[in-house]
């Protein structure tokens, strides 16, 4: 007979096996012993233990016979696996299977399949999962790039389990063989290269191993060593001169990893191609056109790549013919004060200095006259010259130079003296007489011009009661023209003249003429056999109005006519002439104007 306790001794895995054999070895079975064997709860899993690398996925089936109520699976911590979108749970009848994707570290343990009968009685089986992780490259960068001269770690993320070994290989050695003590492993795999320069550009190889599966796997990283650009600059300095046409070229050259791109840069802005500025050769030449003053400075030249960047300057000197740019006439008064302004540009800055048109003398910075009246000073293209107790001799025009070893510019102004009304005549007394016409004339000057009127007493002339009296102006003169009919008309006459320096006047005496005196020292100065020459001293006084001509008057003593001799003009000399040797001769001699003769003087005898 069957022996039901043989049932305890059967694995659970194969238990349905030793059944068959045991029919085999003919222990029968009736039919109860058939049905206990049926209600007996037993689970099996298709697999005991499994090895399953990250990131794959695998299912299990777990079986269970016997008419359980339940059949549940349960993770490496116990817990009932509830189905997700990574860890499903599907049933199949007496099946339930567990089917795992994208297996993680995490998902490694003993899994447990658990099934209960109707009386709470529960039978499991469990299966091993063993998790190791596939060489893993992440997030490996190739190219990986650097700046020359800094420290470079060249990143190669590698994992396994059990943990890889790394090695760096680099033109097929390994880089820890290479006597370059630059190249060292880190600790996190990593490959450093201390000061990295552009010998050091290439591929690497990051490889990984695991000696315990044989595993092998590499990852080439390209290392590019980017080298900041580097300007050469031929020529830093230019010259120029303004307003002629000329044009001038700045070159520069940038050397650097990758090919830096250049750009030229004035007073903090962009230099952009127009009619101004060409641009050639990917911007290493620039040309400046027309070059005129303000294009003086400095020009910048910038090169950039994504190792950095650097700059230079090229200074563009424009130097600039001197022009004056302010000088003025001025207009100031008599003793006063003036300062007379010059204003130049240029570059260089020119030196001013002045002359005065009237006598030639020229005046520097710094100068004075000896008169301590004149100054100049000056500073930075300008110049002043400063006039303190003006005189009319100052006006005129002043010549302002602006000069520099470019050229020069020259400019000129007028100063203009004001003052009040002067009287240009000494003259004060004038002589006539009656029904004798006569002008008195009033010369003034002044700036601006006066206005000019006559006065006798408080009355403006002419006044409607002085008919012999008149009024007329020629060029700067004022004209007083009196034609005498009575000791009324001789006396005191005022000319006043104004304008808006002032008012001055002056007095004129109108005088009746008288005859003049006679003339004394009558001689004989030179005697010949037919002419004598008479010499004498003019008159004292000639009675207010000049002396026409003088009269010499000779006869032969016994003689009663008398014969006259005219000298020539006013000169106090007269030659007598057919004298005769043998006789004597009386001269007289009187002085005459168009008023009238003068006394004779007396009689001088002469043989």
């Amino acid at each position: 007979m069957w022996d039901p306790s043989l049932v305890c001794s059967l694995h659970h895995t194969s238990w349905q096996h030793q059944i068959l054999n045991l029919l085999e070895q003919g222990q029968g079975l009736n039919l109860s012993s058939h049905r206990y064997l049926l209600a007996l709860l037993q689970v099996t899993i298709s697999l005991s233990k499994v090895e399953l690398s990250v990131g794959e996925s695998k299912f299990f089936t777990c079986t269970a016979i016997g008419e359980p109520e339940s059949i549940d699976w349960y993770n490496p911590q116990g817990e009932k696996i509830i189905s997700t979108q990574r860890v499903a749970v599907q049933k199949e009848g007496i099946r339930l299977r567990l089917t795992i994707y994208n297996a993680n570290i995490e998902d490694a343990g003993i899994y447990r399949c658990q099934a209960t009968d109707a009386k709470g009685q529960t039978q499991e089986a469990t299966v091993v999962l063993e998790i190791y992780q596939k060489l893993t490259f992440r997030e490996v960068v190739s190219p990986q790039e650097f700046k020359q001269g800094e420290n470079a770690e060249v990143v190669c993320r590698v994992s396994s389990s059990p943990a890889p070994v790394v090695s760096w290989l680099y033109h097929n050695e390994e880089v820890t063989a290479i006597s370059d003590n630059r190249f060292a492993m880190l600790a996190n795999n990593n490959l450093q290269i201390l000061n990295i320069n552009k010998s050091d550009e290439g591929i690497y190889r990051c490889e990984g191993r695991v000696e315990a599966r044989g595993e092998i796997d590499f990852r080439d990283i390209i290392v590019i060593v980017n080298v900041p650009p580097a300007i050469t600059m031929p020529q830093k300095s230019f010259n120029a001169t303004a307003e002629r046409g000329e044009e001038m070229t700045f070159f520069c050259r940038a050397s650097g990893s990758p090919e830096p791109s250049i750009s030229w840069y004035r007073n903090g802005k962009s230099i952009e191609e127009n009619e101004k500025y060409i641009l050639k050769g990917s911007n290493t030449e620039l040309t400046v056109r027309n070059i005129i003053n303000s294009d003086a400075g400095p020009y910048v030249c910038r090169a950039t790549n994504k190792a950095g960047e650097d700059e230079k300057q090229a200074l563009l000197q424009v130097f600039v013919q001197p022009h004056i740019i302010q000088l003025k006439n001025e207009t100031t008064y008599e003793n006063g004060y003036v300062t007379l302004i010059c204003e130049a540009e240029g570059e260089p800055i020119p030196e001013i200095t002045w002359k005065r048109a009237v006598d030639g003398i020229t005046f520097s910075e710094g100068d004075k006259s000896p008169d301590g009246r004149i100054e100049v000073k000056g500073q930075h293209g300008s110049s002043s010259l400063h006039i303190k107790d003006v005189v009319l001799s100052d006006s005129g025009r002043y010549d302002c130079e602006a000069a520099s070893r470019i050229g020069g510019h020259q400019k000129s102004m007028y100063l203009d003296i004001e003052y009040a009304p002067k009287f240009v005549s000494n003259q004060t007394i004038y002589y006539s007489w009656e029904g004798n016409p006569i002008n008195i004339s009033c010369d003034v000057k002044s700036n601006p011009p006066a206005s000019v009127h006559w006065r006798r007493e408080k009355l403006v002339l002419p006044a409607k009661n002085t008919t012999n009296l008149k009024t007329y102006s020629a060029g700067r003169k004022m004209i007083l023209e009196i034609a005498p009919t009575s000791d009324n008309d001789f006396g005191r006459y005022n000319c006043t003249a104004t304008n808006r320096i002032g008012t001055r006047f002056q007095e004129y005496i109108l005088a009746l003429a008288d005859v003049p005196s006679s003339p004394y020292g009558v001689k004989i100065i030179e005697l010949s056999q037919t002419t004598a020459k008479v010499s004498f001293s003019k008159p004292d006084s000639h009675g207010g109005v000049p002396i026409h001509h003088y009269q010499v008057d000779v006869k032969e003593v016994a003689s009663e006519t008398w014969k006259i001799v005219r000298s020539h003009g006013v000169q106090s000399k007269s030659v007598i002439s057919k004298v005769e040797v043998t006789s004597s001769y009386s001269v007289a001699c009187a002085a005459i104007k168009i008023q009238g003769q003068g006394d004779f003087i007396k009689i001088l005898i002469f043989q």
